[in-house]
């Protein structure tokens, strides 16, 4: 039986973005939201972000704690041709195994570099090297593969490149209950709601009850979601946000009936 064929309830995954980029501002990350959306899409629950300079100590670091915690890890960044691309050094350390130049991700660029006419040097073989034992995640925008080793899925920065990867590891992976949604539009600031909202919240333990304020130019209003893997809870708790609204209503009726609705 495949993995992704296992059903499970609950499958949590955490993201591990590398590069001294990142952090300094001279690149805009656009690979968080788009992974996030895929595995919401595919019923796996994203926990935690990390972002991590090129240092391998620190890499080491958050790679064992996130792969020890979730049952997926997805790193982005650092598999590329230049110095300072240490992220396949850092994860064998992490692993505890030699980093190599996979023969096959070796054929695969040596082919490549051949049809380009273009000299297949020791930097582009860098591009190759991985931990032991890795499987390929296949690359179809520059040909140079990502890998995986154990629960860890290792993919380029480049976003046309890592959402390629991520399109080729998606059916790969064991899908949880996918977490459904309810939108609610409440004419009420966060203000007006946030008591009675946390109420509801304690009420119904098993959602998550996010309020998102908004402001036309004249008034402030919320938009209530409810999330949950069941749809009986999900009913039952955007329910009680819907009588919560039509108290709200009530209670401001009361204290100034002459008020428009």
């Amino acid at each position: 039986m495949s993995e992704a064929s296992q059903p499970s309830l609950i499958v949590t995954a955490a993201m591990l973005a590398i590069g001294d980029e990142l952090l300094s501002g001279r690149t805009k990350d656009k690979n968080i939201g788009h992974l996030a959306d895929l595995l919401t899409l595919s019923g796996v629950d994203l926990k935690e972000v990390r972002i991590v300079a090129d240092e391998e100590d620190a890499i080491v670091e958050a790679l064992n704690a996130l792969r020890s915690r979730y049952n997926y890890v997805f790193t982005s960044g650092g598999i590329g041709p230049t110095h300072d691309d240490i992220t396949a050094d850092a994860i064998s350390k992490a692993f505890g195994v030699a980093c190599i130049h996979d023969p096959d991700a070796m054929k695969l660029l040596a082919e490549m570099y051949k049809r380009r006419e273009m000299e297949f040097t020791e930097a582009r073989q860098r591009m190759a090297r991985m931990p032991e034992g890795s499987k390929h995640i296949p690359n179809p925008v520059s040909t140079a593969p990502g890998f995986i080793i154990g629960n860890v899925y290792v993919m380029a920065g480049v976003p046309q490149v890592f959402q390629a990867m991520v399109d080729n590891v998606l059916p790969m992976l064991r899908s949880g209950a996918k977490m459904l949604s309810r939108a609610l539009p409440c004419p009420y600031g966060e203000g007006d709601i946030g008591t009675l909202l946390s109420a509801v919240q304690k009420a119904h333990p098993e959602t998550s009850i996010g309020s998102y304020p908004k402001y036309d130019g004249q008034r402030f209003s919320t938009e209530v979601v409810v999330r949950a893997r069941d749809p009986q809870v999900l009913d039952a708790a955007a329910q009680a946000v819907a009588e919560m609204i039509a108290g709200i209503d009530r209670a401001k009726i009361a204290t100034n009936p002459t008020a428009d609705a």
